[in-house]
């Protein structure tokens, strides 16, 4: 199993409207390989937010289908137009993806 995780730095107090965002497509559920999708928002830091959107999927080519999809180009598209739409500029600072492989967990 792979996490795929787009760790992002937000505008002071967008991290909690945002995180909603990242599990509104209910097309994901139909994807061969994908598992489930977790967002962590982090409102510690005084100037900004942290949030990371991680993904668990069976394998990397499970992953990079549906990066190369309609489904994915679609879900986009419409994000970039909802930040044109709503602020005028995008709440997003900065963001990194890191694509790791699942070696150990621990479940209750």
């Amino acid at each position: 199993m792979i996490t795929v995780t787009n760790r992002f730095l937000i505008k002071k107090g967008f991290g909690q409207k945002m995180a909603p965002l990242f599990i509104s497509d209910e097309a994901l559920l139909n994807w061969e390989g994908f598992n489930k999708v977790e967002v962590n928002v982090c409102s510690e830091p005084e100037d900004h937010d942290e949030m990371n959107v991680m993904m668990f999927w069976d394998t990397i080519e499970h992953f990079n289908a549906w990066r190369v999809s309609d489904d994915f180009k679609k879900l986009h598209s419409r994000e970039e137009a909802g930040n044109k739409e709503n602020s005028g500029s995008s709440p997003i600072i900065s963001n990194r993806v890191v694509i790791s492989e699942l070696v150990a967990t621990l479940v209750k």
